[in-house]
């Protein structure tokens, strides 16, 4: 009797359930509400908050893709590839430097300054970008401009 008063107290009212009963596991975790608390939750409060958050069901279906429809296109694509044996070769390659830099930046984590070291060059670089590329009208626009040249280059274009 007196651990379960002073387990009672400990837990702030909560009470944990016996050897043989079932109780729910949110009953474990959670402390007993005050149902006397200074500022109950009413629902005209919340009403204001939850009128934009309103959706509109559509019975529209022409933006869904259906798996099967992916998977054939999908196909498709796939049998149209001539060489396929350099896609799955890139493929691979993709996934060892994945693997490889993720390695890298598990070890560069591990050393104990040399993150924060990195955060400050990668603060410096965002500033630097942001004050080169996005600041001014004008450079926005150089920006744009190099970045459709890219995708020419990219895409064969140019």
């Amino acid at each position: 009797m007196a651990a379960t008063a002073y387990s009672t107290a400990l837990l702030g009212g909560a009470r944990l359930p016996t050897a043989g009963a079932a109780a729910p596991p949110s009953a474990l975790l959670l402390p007993r509400r005050n149902l006397l608390s200074p500022f109950p939750l009413r629902l005209q409060d919340a009403a204001p908050r939850l009128s934009l958050l309103r959706m509109k069901a559509s019975s529209d279906d022409s933006s869904a893709v259906s798996g099967d429809e992916l998977i054939a296109d999908l196909k498709a694509k796939w049998d149209a590839v001539e060489n396929k044996s350099t896609v799955l070769t890139y493929a691979g390659g993709a996934v060892v430097a994945l693997w490889l830099t993720s390695v890298i930046v598990g070890a560069i984590n591990s050393v104990p300054l040399l993150p924060k070291i990195m955060e400050l060059v990668g603060l410096g670089y965002t500033g630097w970008f942001v004050y080169r590329y996005l600041l001014f009208k004008e450079s926005r626009k150089e920006l744009a401009d190099d970045i459709e040249s890219l995708k020419k280059k990219i895409a064969g274009t140019e």
